[in-house]
């Protein structure tokens, strides 16, 4: 394990994308829970990616939802209707990984879902430079439906109990405390201790970040095709 700056680990990630080296655009997950700091962290590396003169895509997960009338057949509170119902995974790889992935002919949709107006949405489809990277963020992205479609997979650690006190700050203008703990104790991480369970997500990822302290982070880097250990993501 390395600790370190954030301007540190960026840096660390940002090689380990140049390091990648394939002759279709790179793509790259950042998953972990939620309010873990997966978009942070993505739009952080975004940027320096850029200012190496890379062609970046972000992308999210959120926009790759199925429509709200879809997500909760389980109810709005169930963990597993939250990890089997929410995203539509088939779209994901249809419109954006498989096209930049080997064989693919480069054109691609950033989103399929408005979550503001719940509607489908069909942007039109872009071409992507060969030497571009998609710097993709979200939950369950290291499940088995996606597992082989990413050239680089980051897990954002936090413990759980923290997600809830970000996430209490994060959304108090729009929750109340009593709901947003509602969610992520009945949903949120339940959802991602399910996900644990079924997918062992940290022994598949090539870069764990371990972010409870996010200006003095902990990463860990397996090699190539060596699995880092697992752990429950709840230390």
């Amino acid at each position: 394990m390395v600790q370190g700056t954030r301007d540190e680990l960026i840096g660390h990630l940002a090689e380990a994308v140049g390091a990648i080296a394939v002759a279709h655009p790179t793509r790259v997950a950042v998953d972990g829970p939620p309010a873990a700091g997966k978009t942070t962290l993505a739009d952080e590396l975004a940027v320096v990616l850029r200012e190496q003169g890379r062609d970046v895509i972000r992308a999210t997960i959120d926009d790759f939802l199925f429509p709200r009338a879809r997500r909760y057949p389980r109810g709005e509170y169930s963990a597993e209707g939250c990890y089997y119902d929410t995203h539509d995974y088939d779209a994901l790889n249809r419109v954006l990984l498989d096209p930049l992935g080997p064989g693919g002919d480069r054109r691609f949709q950033p989103a399929v879902y408005d979550r503001t107006a719940d509607a489908v949405l069909s942007p039109p489809a872009t071409t992507a430079p060969a030497d571009a990277v998609l710097v993709f963020d979200g939950v369950f992205l290291l499940r088995p439906e996606l597992i082989d479609r990413w050239d680089l997979r980051i897990f954002v650690s936090t413990a759980l109990e923290k997600t809830v006190d970000r996430a209490v700050i994060r959304e108090r203008r729009v929750s109340t405390r009593a709901d947003v703990e509602r969610r992520w104790r009945e949903r949120y991480i339940p959802s991602q201790q399910l996900y644990f369970a079924k997918a062992r997500p940290t022994q598949h990822a090539d870069i764990v970040v371990h972010n409870d302290e996010p200006q003095r982070p902990v990463w860990e880097t397996a090699r190539r095709g060596d699995p880092l250990p697992g752990s429950p993501g709840s230390r």
